[in-house]
């Protein structure tokens, strides 16, 4: 399990690198907060949210792509450049979450089905 104070590479199964500074958020307070209040996310950065199935926008400042994943790391649902003050619908099957920039599930190819891991 990752520590709330580490940053981790996000890779697809076939080794492409989707992001290289991510945070993880596992204590109900960082879940909670998010990104929230921060004025950008830059590109190669992001945040992964476990135990999570829905996201919501509130007080966000941009939009972000999402990867919703079950505990294998398979993707079983994307949101591409949801907006601030939105609310994600509960994923059925999704054990975590991933939010990046806007932009960048499709920069690296992520979809519903790829497998994603932190390392």
């Amino acid at each position: 399990m990752p520590s709330d104070r580490r940053v981790w590479r996000l890779e697809t199964d076939t080794g492409s690198v989707v992001a290289t500074d991510v945070e993880y958020a596992g204590s109900v307070w960082r879940r909670f907060l998010g990104l929230m209040g921060r004025p950008e996310l830059p590109s190669g950065h992001g945040l992964y949210i476990k135990p999570c199935s829905s996201i919501h926008m509130f007080f966000m400042r941009f939009p972000l792509d999402v990867a919703f994943v079950d505990n294998a790391g398979r993707v079983v649902r994307t949101y591409h450049g949801i907006r601030p003050w939105r609310i994600s619908r509960v994923v059925r099957g999704a054990k975590a979450a991933i939010e990046l920039p806007a932009g960048a599930l499709a920069a690296a190819g992520v979809a519903m089905g790829s497998s994603l891991r932190m390392v």
